[in-house]
């Protein structure tokens, strides 16, 4: 049963599914002013690892998201446990890198405590979740195939795939700076970045431009040299409905909702940016 591949690959699809669910969890956190509901690390308050009746439903938010780490962790390991049984060695560094980074994100989430939501490190916590995914999403996607990785377009339109993975990420660092100097801290003990939050915006959404902008011409590359561009299409599309949800919360002065949805929005971009990436480096 445990040599499975199917599952395997439904444990390295949990894997990412739950990677990218703790990151819109974690803004549910922010977002509802939950940010210190427990109020030091590892225990959610002085002598308690669970949430005391004085701490309230933000303290029941916080600790439900550290929770999920009793989630993540475990698929994590199993993920990479399958892929030793399989014997399956691509699959055994990306599966070991899922651990390392939930480990780590374990400790950066604890830092972002005890420095009361420090702008900077919560920034580091959301990247840290976004480098995460890039394993995870390796392992998925290698678990599927069985060909060595290699090269399906020419050298130029090599060069424009890397521009639009560093634009995608750069995209995502500039958008913790915006949330960084936002209303949204976490609790109104958290400190802010200190930046003209419009000139930030502003900076922010010329980057989404740029990537879109890189998205399209390497779509167009793609279809006029016959090359895979299905899942150069799907990032596009994932791209305008992020742009739109961006732009309706910036005009509607940021509600909950759409922030919490244009952060999940930020995981889709970015898994749809790796899916390019992996098409696009992937026989067959």
């Amino acid at each position: 049963m445990f040599r499975s591949p199917v599952l395997l690959t439904r444990v390295a699809l949990a894997s990412l599914i739950a990677n990218a669910l703790i990151v819109v969890t974690g803004g549910a956190v922010r977002l509802t002013g939950s940010g210190l509901g427990c109020d030091t690390w590892p225990q959610c308050t002085d002598g308690s690892y669970t949430p005391t009746r004085e701490l309230g439903v933000h303290g029941l938010i916080e600790f439900g998201n550290r929770t999920l780490i009793g989630i993540v962790g475990p698929l994590a390991i199993a993920a990479l446990v399958l892929a030793v049984l399989h014997k399956r060695r691509e699959l055994i560094v990306p599966g070991a890198l899922v651990v390392a980074a939930v480990a780590a994100q374990a400790v950066v989430g604890g830092v972002t405590v005890r420095m009361t939501l420090n702008p900077w490190i919560v920034a580091s916590h959301f990247l840290l979740s976004m480098v995460a995914l890039v394993p995870a999403y390796t392992l998925y996607a290698r678990v599927r195939k069985d060909k060595p990785a290699a090269w399906v377009v020419p050298g130029p339109l090599r060069a424009l795939v890397w521009a639009l993975c560093g634009t995608s990420a750069a995209v995502l660092l500039l958008g913790t700076v915006v949330s960084g100097s936002g209303p949204h801290a976490g609790d109104v003990k958290a400190a802010r970045t200190g930046f003209d939050p419009q000139a930030v915006a502003q900076l922010h959404t010329d980057a989404v431009f740029l990537l879109v902008g890189l998205t399209l011409a390497l779509w167009l590359a793609l279809k006029a040299t016959n090359a895979p561009s299905r899942a150069v299409g799907i990032l596009v599309v994932v791209e305008l409905a992020q742009g739109i949800i961006g732009f309706v919360q910036y005009f509607t002065h940021l509600p909950v909702i759409l922030v919490g949805a244009h952060m999940a929005g930020a995981c889709a971009v970015w898994i749809a940016t790796l899916a390019v990436w992996n098409e696009l480096r992937t026989k067959g």
